[in-house]
């Protein structure tokens, strides 16, 4: 017994990392175009974070991180103010799409199961694509220790994108199990299993509405030899993400909407808690694809309104339940180039202004694409 409190005291140890408190964002880099967004502090500094996304009581936040010194992403968690974070996965594999459940216990995808090594970058002779390893299983984990408390899902194929429902009784995920990337609920414990979606095509990415009545999701749906090539790259374990539009469905999986239908690559949408709005990243207004901001849209379609005009890369929104701040993962402010780093900002909810600066175009450095939620 003592040995092993040894053990986990020295594992504790070794996952906790002290940091600086977050710091605010110089106003100098702050576009005066995003008056939705006041106060914003950065609460990561290096590397690679990506999918910041509040626990139940909004104290702590987990998030997949990859720096110099790791091969492969890894699942972490933070405090909100940024003085800490602690490494909850094992190290092992590649690891993504964390979320907390109701109890403090967190869901993630995780290859390490099948193979204790990182695995390989996707061949990318093939344009840009996005790996959908079939090594990628659901497990809960213990927040304390880091143990894997449960396997979710042992199902051959891509089992990842995870997220429970406010409500706290419901899961959505991604599957490949019945040959095609569709997405799937069950209760808290695995059980009650029901596939949701049903088109050709990807369907991915979901996140429930506040009431737990809804669910976002982005999808592409190709026809004819767009689809053949869609089940051909699928068949090779990849996806092209280029394009993406967003969905909204009930919970149940019926009385499907289209959102858009702008051609771009639309993905990481987030409800509003009023459940009439949503907010999501796009590279809608740049003629290269290179830039995403931030973008927020009434669910039927109507009142797109752009949030975020930074020369880069901003992702992954989510709002708190009262709506009144907002986190997501942006290249502002980055040390390297290429490092994506974690904000959290005051959620300004008036009117807009009545005059703004036209947008500004995209900088030759911005990422091709979104890194791969």
């Amino acid at each position: 017994m003592m040995r092993h409190a040894w053990s986990l005291l020295l594992w504790m140890l070794s996952t906790v990392q002290l940091f600086a408190q977050a710091a605010p964002l110089p106003d100098s880099l702050h576009d005066p175009r995003e008056w939705r967004l006041r106060n914003i502090r950065q609460l990561t500094f290096e590397g690679e974070n990506a999918e910041a996304y509040f626990s139940f009581d909004e104290r702590m936040l987990c998030f997949q991180s990859r720096t110099s010194r790791r091969g492969c992403d890894q699942i972490f968690i933070m405090d909100t103010g940024g003085t800490y974070r602690k490494r909850i996965s094992p190290g092992l594999g590649r690891t993504t799409c964390a979320y907390f459940l109701p109890d403090g216990r967190l869901l993630y995808a995780t290859t390490h199961l099948a193979d204790s090594s990182c695995p390989p970058p996707p061949d990318y002779s093939q344009g840009y694509v996005w790996p959908v390893y079939p090594t990628y299983d659901i497990v809960i984990a213990d927040t304390a220790t880091g143990a894997i408390l449960q396997r979710l899902t042992i199902t051959d194929g891509y089992d990842a994108e995870a997220t429970v429902s406010p409500t706290g009784d419901r899961i959505v995920f991604t599957s490949a199990r019945d040959g095609d990337l569709e997405l799937y609920s069950c209760a808290l414990d695995g059980s009650d299993l029901r596939r949701l979606t049903f088109t050709p095509g990807y369907d991915g990415g979901a996140f429930f509405s506040f009431d737990g009545k809804q669910i976002v999701y982005r999808a592409h749906h190709p026809q004819g030899a767009e689809l053949e090539e869609y089940r051909q790259l699928l068949r090779n374990h990849l996806v092209r993400p280029t394009r993406m539009e967003l969905f909204v469905m009930d919970a149940d999986g019926s009385n499907v909407r289209q959102i858009t239908n702008n051609g771009a690559a639309n993905f990481a949408p987030f409800f509003h808690p009023d459940g009439r709005r949503i907010i999501f990243s796009s590279n809608l207004h740049d003629p290269t694809g290179r830039n995403f901001d931030l973008y927020i849209i009434n669910i039927d379609g109507t009142g797109l309104e752009r949030v975020t005009y930074f020369e880069g890369f901003d992702g992954f929104p989510m709002f708190t339940r009262d709506g009144k701040k907002l986190v997501f993962c942006s290249n502002r402010n980055a040390r390297k180039p290429g490092n994506t780093n974690i904000f959290i900002a005051d959620w300004v909810e008036e009117e807009p202004p009545q005059h703004q600066p036209p947008p500004s175009s995209p900088s030759k450095d911005s990422p091709a694409h979104p890194r791969q939620p």
